[in-house]
């Protein structure tokens, strides 16, 4: 309560007010609802659900956080998902809910990747708590990795496991180096279990790789399958012999890879580019606080 009084007299000045991935009690949003003129919602993962704690197992269902959720989505005048898996949750509270994507700065991703010889470099861009999907494609990686001496997987992120049968490099992230260490790899990869929590992610690594113009392979998930068209861009796999199948046509055919890398960069392009999202996600906060002012 105290947060939002502090605030109070910001919040009121201002035509919209945009929440992102806020966690406040009911109480809070009721008066968080008194204070400002128009409250738009923005969440882009499953934020009302529990990460669950151990690999393979399913998220916890909290009953904390759905209430948390719900009364944020009944106090906004518009609720932003950036997939259909949010929105339909949403869609149970909020009387407005719109699908925009999470974008990335295309800007920042050089066209044409120069590349010598086909390259075995595999990467993987995400947070420390995230290193566990890896374990779903690390039987696939170990065979892999005895057929091509060559084959490495490049971890960007700030730590990595402690696997003895994958060679694995760490590129410590930072935002000035990740373009870099995407680009300069040869295949992306995002394992995700098949999940409540996975299937509300919004494909963002997918899509990073894409503006690399790297090839991809990705779990079968929700927002996965809607990035991904399978053969065409990337490639979808569920089972351990379908990473392993998937990953093995891109580490032998560079000309395979090349195409699929052309064909995502172009989906990036189109439908995924912060010059193209961020006019939209302007456009409907301002028709929020309008729509606001004239009542």
């Amino acid at each position: 309560m105290l947060r939002v009084l502090e605030r109070r007299h910001r919040l009121s000045s201002a035509a919209a007010v945009v929440l992102v991935k806020t966690k406040l009690h009911p109480p809070e949003v009721r008066l968080l609802r008194r204070a400002c003129r128009a409250i738009v919602y923005d969440f882009d993962d499953a934020v009302y659900t529990v990460r669950s704690s151990r690999a393979g197992h399913p998220p916890h269902q909290s009953p904390l956080r759905r209430w948390r959720f719900a009364a944020l989505c009944r106090a906004a005048d518009l609720v932003v998902a950036c997939n259909e898996v949010l929105a339909t949750r949403a869609r149970s509270h909020a009387a407005r809910v719109e699908v925009i994507p999470t974008p990335v700065d295309v800007a920042r991703y050089p066209k044409e990747t120069p590349r010598g010889s086909p390259g075995r470099t595999l990467v993987w861009i995400g947070m420390p708590e995230n290193l566990r999907y890896l374990e779903l494609v690390r039987p696939a990686l170990v065979r892999l990795a005895a057929e091509f001496r060559d084959l490495r997987l490049r971890l960007v992120s700030s730590v990595m496991p402690h696997w003895t049968d994958v060679p694995v490099e760490l590129v410590p992230w930072s935002e000035e180096g990740e373009v870099e260490a995407l680009r300069s790899a040869d295949i992306g990869i995002m394992p995700l279990f098949d999940d409540d929590w996975s299937n509300g992610k919004c494909a963002f690594k997918i899509i990073q790789y894409m503006a690399a113009g790297l090839p991809c392979v990705a779990s079968r998930t929700a927002m996965n399958c809607e990035v991904v068209s399978h053969g065409r861009n990337g490639f979808l796999a569920s089972t351990t012999s379908e990473w392993e199948d998937r990953l093995r046509t891109l580490l032998v055919a560079d000309d395979r890879g090349r195409s699929l890398g052309r064909a995502g960069r172009q989906l990036v392009e189109q439908r995924f580019d912060r010059r193209l999202i961020a006019p939209q996600t302007a456009e409907l906060i301002a028709s929020v606080a309008d729509a606001r002012a004239s009542k």
